[in-house]
């Protein structure tokens, strides 16, 4: 099938800030989202008005992960990394992009990737 565009460009009056930033958030000898944090320190402090996070946020070939040392489960470790970027980000009033990567393990592994699924989050945490 042929792509789907939008008829007319969305031209902004002004610049547009966006941030990009790619997973793996985790060191590769723990799960303390450390490099989340520090990320999430420029988005304060910038205030992008896009911030695209991509995958794995939970990297299927972390080292706790594939030795099953985790001590939660993979959904309760990604809820906490989500709460994370949600509450390091509200100040900045950024708009979130989450995408998933073929590595995420608390998330489906199929290509093409659904969008992730946020069922127990508030509503204005969601867009």
């Amino acid at each position: 099938p042929k792509p789907h565009f939008p008829p007319n460009p969305v031209f902004f009056p002004e610049p547009r800030m966006v941030l990009v930033a790619c997973g793996p958030f985790t060191p590769s000898d723990g799960v303390a989202f450390e490099p989340l944090s520090d990320l999430l320190e420029v988005v304060a402090r910038d205030r992008p008005d896009v911030c695209i996070l991509l995958g794995p946020f939970l990297d299927a070939k972390h080292e706790q992960v594939e030795s099953c040392q985790l001590l939660s489960s993979f959904s309760d470790v990604f809820r906490l990394c989500l709460r994370t970027i949600i509450e390091g980000t509200r100040s900045a009033g950024s708009r979130l992009v989450l995408v998933p990567s073929l590595r995420d393990v608390a998330h489906d592994f199929v290509y093409p990737q659904p969008p992730f699924a946020f069922p127990e989050l508030p509503k204005e945490d969601r867009a």
